[in-house]
């Protein structure tokens, strides 16, 4: 990775949050924004345009892919979901997604994934999770 990249991290549990901090400066990013909530991420994006971000499906104050929906308007980013709860992302868009507890190799091969499909202009657009969680065709089984 070349020096100077940018990452968001949008995680609202400051362990996690540092951890992905540490785990991302091994792999070449040379700094990064943490956001606990939708607002924050939305905000701390627009001031410094990350290169790539990272982020939980469930945060304070919203979700993490309202705020990805809400920042590729402005121009397609690389996002890897780090979450705990990947049956909540619509599987038609096949998000990039590593499981909590997170180790260093995934994630690494996630970004590469996140940034090949950014480079492709493969970034589809992310629809908001429904909080009842009675998304239309939604599938019931999880393939890989």
């Amino acid at each position: 990775m070349s020096s100077g990249l940018h990452v968001l991290i949008v995680e609202d549990k400051p362990l996690t949050a540092l951890m992905l901090t540490e785990m991302l400066a091994d792999l070449g990013y040379a700094s990064a924004d943490v956001a606990a909530t939708e607002q924050q991420a939305i905000a701390l994006a627009r001031r410094h345009r990350p290169d790539l971000i990272t982020t939980d499906v469930r945060i304070r104050g919203g979700s993490g892919p309202a705020a990805v929906a809400s920042l590729i308007r402005d121009g397609p980013l690389p996002v890897v979901y780090v979450t705990g709860n990947p049956e909540e992302l619509d599987e038609g868009l096949r998000p990039v997604t590593v499981v909590k507890p997170v180790c260093e190799a995934l994630l690494a091969r996630a970004i590469e994934r996140a940034l090949l499909r950014a480079a492709a202009g493969t970034l589809p657009d992310l629809p908001v999770p429904d909080p009842a969680g009675e998304d239309e065709g939604a599938s019931p089984s999880r393939g890989s």
